[in-house]
């Protein structure tokens, strides 16, 4: 008898289930069989320490545990509480006023952000554009909403961001349809750590600005992960860069307190614009509030009202930077620790600076995934490597990693 699939398809490839999720859910089983010394779980893109436990800001723990009924019960707007678009202003810009037009809309998470500007800024059957290493939902979030997802070079032979490459893939979409979004996701991009330089951000800006003489361009810049990109301050040094985009442009800056403030499962975040025209500010903020509404309605109250708390007292904003520092630099010691063996043994790797993420090239990456699965190393297959969580594993895991994932490239080579 024929499976029967009463869901429509619409164009979506859907799996069974999340390639992420169902690798890591695999390693914890096996973590529950044989123990947590036995299996390394590269797949978390978490902070978790050398034992395998969540990190929690105790500094944040702190407010949550002092919230009443009404700050986490009662419903939030649409648009998000007054005092927490303020926060995330703080937040996102710190020393940088931008002479933009703002707006701030809460989004569950990063996700939301993402998913409300693909939505609003393209037109269905469109294509959206993104480096060749990326973050895999958003191609769900592009065959949820009946977009395609495309790609350009992130890295040129030597390394380098390939600006040449995105001025190619700009061209070539612009010639199909009017509009186009171009997702940036940087500082500590996932999954390889990278982070764009002030000569890339002048390029992408350059390119973005030239293709705006014609078509619509919308800049998305997924800044997930600028908290744990080196000095807080410093990670924010492109933002600058996009005050100099053409008034034709639309930036939007999808931000996350997944990441920095160790909220992951009370899924809030915000999707910013920046913009030349008050009209435009105007609309973005009606139509992401439309598109909200027809989607999570709205944010939980909880995690805007631990924000807004939290830039209300400036002796415990600093200490949760200060906290946040401690776990910034186990990053940097992780990743240096994998780095360094990498390049002791020879193993090649994607250019890393900073961030929760690592990324080995391989010709196969399933089959590589697969043979270290075999020793109970778990990692994330992607289209041309695997990736590594080395916010999820210890020092010492990092530095054991590089010769079993040689290893497993090499069984496949034979």
């Amino acid at each position: 008898m024929a499976e029967m699939i009463f869901a429509s398809q619409n164009g979506r490839n859907i799996p069974r289930e999340d390639k992420i999720f169902g690798i890591s859910n695999r390693a914890k089983a096996r973590v529950g069989r044989e123990g947590k010394d036995k299996v390394v779980n590269a797949t978390i893109g978490a902070l978790l320490n050398d034992d395998g436990k969540l990190i929690v800001l105790s500094s944040v723990d702190e407010v949550f545990r002092s919230l009443t009924p009404q700050d986490y019960a009662e419903y939030a707007p649409i648009g998000g509480t007054a005092g927490f678009k303020e926060a995330v202003k703080k937040d996102v810009f710190r020393g940088f006023t931008p002479e933009n037009f703002t707006e701030v809309i809460a989004t569950p998470g990063g996700t939301g952000a993402i998913r409300n500007t693909v939505a609003n800024y393209t037109e269905s059957g469109d294509t959206i554009l993104t480096a060749d290493w990326f973050w895999s939902p958003y191609n769900t979030i592009a065959q949820e909403l009946g977009r395609k997802l495309d790609s350009f070079q992130l890295f040129d032979e030597h390394g380098d961001f390939n600006s040449g490459s995105l001025e190619k893939k700009v061209h070539e979409i612009l010639k199909n349809q009017e509009r186009l979004v171009i997702i940036i996701n940087t500082p500590s991009h996932n999954p390889t750590g990278y982070a764009f330089t002030d000569d890339d951000w002048e390029a992408v800006i350059n390119i973005v600005n030239s293709a705006s003489k014609e078509k619509k361009i919308t800049l998305l810049v997924d800044a997930a992960y600028v908290d744990f990109a080196g000095d807080e301050e410093e990670s924010r040094s492109f933002l600058p860069a996009l005050s100099k985009a053409a008034d034709d442009v639309l930036i939007v800056i999808a931000h996350s307190l997944s990441k920095a403030y160790t909220l992951y499962g009370l899924r809030c975040g915000a999707m910013i614009c920046m913009t030349g025209s008050r009209n435009v500010a105007e609309k973005f903020k009606s139509e992401s509030e439309f598109s909200s509404r027809a989607s999570w309605s709205n944010c939980p109250r909880a995690p805007q009202v631990i924000l807004t708390k939290i830039y209300e007292d400036p002796n415990l904003l600093k200490r949760v930077m200060d906290e946040r520092k401690l776990y910034r630099d186990m990053l940097i010691r992780r990743g240096r620790a994998f780095r360094e063996e990498a390049e002791r043994i020879g193993l090649v790797t994607l250019p890393f600076r900073s961030g929760f993420f690592m990324s080995i090239p391989c010709a196969d990456p399933d089959a590589v995934a697969a043979k270290l699965e075999e020793e109970a190393i778990y990692t994330v297959p992607l289209a041309k490597g695997v990736r590594i969580a080395g916010s999820s594993i210890s020092e010492r895991d990092c530095r054991i990693l590089p010769a079993a994932i040689k290893r497993a490239i090499e069984s496949t080579q034979k």
